[in-house]
């Protein structure tokens, strides 16, 4: 019976997920159709072949505008409802188990039909800061594998390779785990590394690229990790000369 009930209670919750999505996407694809709708209306005595390239560069356009619209219509559904993440331990189901999936569903809306032409501009820093982001200047960011922003700290000059993953949640013995991560200034966080929850990264310090930092780990400044696990090249240093 209590499987039946969990199933139930997760179809409901993914269904208003879905209904979310739905009225999220609606919401911010408006300006756009309704620019379309306008530039077909006037045309309509216009030759056919021009007035299909200018609907179809209308049409584009349009994906643009649903874009930047997505960011700020996520972004002000987070403050209105409250979506910042707090570390600590919550029992799944529960209220703050919904919220963080609830959080990471809005970030993979964006994440999914249109981050790919924010990368390395200045729009995934301001939509980092926007989703609880605490972003310095000149970040780079060059992934959308990142979760759970609100937790996030990235000073300034550092540099998130491409397709590195940045998270700041696991899950242990039916328990959703929160925990900060903080990059420090001018780090580089290698292509396709990964940052698991806890860690800190000192400043001017480097993720080998394809490196797994685990879990609560603390990288001293300048130093560089590398390997899976992870491991400090000074400790390999020292073993080596011993």
């Amino acid at each position: 019976m209590k499987k039946i009930i969990a199933t139930v209670v997760q179809m409901i919750f993914t269904l208003t997920m879905y209904f979310v999505g739905i009225v999220v996407m609606g919401v911010s694809v408006f300006p756009g159709a309704m620019m379309v709708y306008k530039v077909f209306s006037a045309t309509a005595g216009w030759d056919i072949p021009l007035r299909i390239f200018v609907c179809c560069l209308s049409g584009f356009t349009a994906y643009f505008i649903y874009g930047f619209c997505l960011i700020w219509v996520v972004a002000i559904l987070r403050v209105l409802l409250g979506l910042t993440l707090k570390e600590g331990e919550y029992k799944v189901p529960s209220l703050g188990a919904a919220k963080w999936a609830f959080t990471n569903a809005l970030v993979l809306i964006v994440s999914i039909t249109f981050m790919d032409f924010m990368l390395l501009t200045p729009l995934a820093s301001l939509f980092y800061r926007l989703m609880g982001a605490k972003l310095g200047s000149n970040v780079q960011i060059n992934s959308k594998n990142c979760a759970d922003l609100s937790l996030l700290e990235i000073g300034d000059n550092a540099v998130i390779g491409g397709h590195a993953t940045v998270i700041g949640h696991s899950f242990e013995r039916g328990h959703l785990i929160l925990r900060k991560v903080v990059i420090g200034p001018n780090v580089v966080v290698g292509l396709n590394s990964v940052v698991l929850p806890g860690s800190v990264l000192g400043k001017r310090s480097v993720l080998a690229a394809g490196a797994i930092l685990p879990k609560n780990t603390e990288v001293e400044d300048q130093d560089v990790y590398f390997g899976i696990p992870a491991r400090s090249i000074k400790e390999k240093a020292e073993e080596q000369k011993n």
